[in-house]
């Protein structure tokens, strides 16, 4: 069967990776994020400005909690910036000069915070918890796959970060591929070290709009470079799209998805966690 065949019953191929329910995960939530809070709000007191308190956070290593105390800056002082700019340690003098005149004044927070300190900690804490597992959704996944694979094909190896880690780059395992950055989540190698397939892995639990529109097209022009590396090189390597999650019953992804597969011309292969017996074989592999 190809992918779009699957759309009639597209519910029964999802992998659903657990989430809590709220306010089930509001004691963890305290017990995690309370101690950050307490201590950031003695660095609120100790500062005489929210300048001077995101200065002070800076000075802090990830080991430390840095980044948890700027997602509570971010929360308290400066909720129009992204967490991923504010943690730039050497953009700090770029972004004061931006947006320090943005920042809340610590007077206010100072007193904000001192009126319902027991409530707004629990709110707070709530919300910290909910980016706890961004990301990690993903990581299952691909360890998920990583293990069925070894256990599936001994005979072949796969290489690739199996949770958090660096990409792999195309141009460092296929010979003659053109010095661009391709990056890839795992490459599988047949037992001579020829390379049988990349992949890419993603699990989603929401999606939609532009996010859609951004992934299939990034998909399809995954193929493309591969097609085209396939007809220079006289090979024949393959390009396996690992995609799970609610988000992918969402919008136009089944059909969209379905239509790069087509679009490979049988070098191309999506597949849920739960199609993987069914879906790759050692026969679509080295065929």
């Amino acid at each position: 069967m190809k992918f779009g065949e699957y759309k009639k019953t597209s519910s029964k191929w999802i992998t659903t990776l657990g989430n809590t329910y709220f306010p089930d995960y509001l004691p963890s939530a305290l017990d995690i994020y309370r101690p950050y809070i307490t201590h950031f709000f003695k660095l609120v007191d100790e500062c005489s400005s929210s300048i001077e308190l995101f200065r002070e956070i800076n000075t802090l290593t990830i080991n430390n909690g840095r980044i948890q105390y700027l997602r509570i800056f971010r929360k308290y002082f400066a909720p129009n910036l992204p967490v991923e700019m504010l943690k730039k340690k050497n953009k700090e003098t770029e972004i004061i000069a931006a947006y320090g005149s943005e920042f809340r004044k610590i007077e206010l927070v100072k007193e904000l915070h001192s009126k319902k300190e027991d409530e707004y900690d629990k709110i707070l804490s709530a919300i910290l918890y909910e980016y706890k597992d961004r990301g990690k959704k993903g990581y299952s996944l691909t360890t998920t796959f990583f293990k069925w694979f070894k256990l599936k094909f001994p005979d072949f190896e796969i290489k690739g970060p199996e949770s958090a880690g660096t990409d792999l780059q195309l141009y460092d395992y296929l010979p003659k591929y053109k010095k661009h950055k391709t990056p890839t989540d795992f490459i599988i190698f047949d037992k001579n070290k020829k390379v049988l397939a990349v992949g890419y892995a993603r699990y989603d639990s929401d999606r939609g709009g532009s996010q859609e529109d951004d992934r299939i097209g990034g998909n399809r022009d995954k193929v493309t470079l591969i097609r085209q590396y396939n007809k220079e090189q006289n090979a024949k390597v393959k390009v396996i799209f690992l995609n799970d999650g609610p988000g992918l019953l969402l919008g136009s992804m089944w059909d969209d998805y379905s239509e790069i597969e087509s679009y490979g011309q049988g070098i191309a292969l999506v597949t849920t966690l739960k199609m993987l017996d069914k879906r790759l074989t050692k026969e679509w592999l080295l065929n």
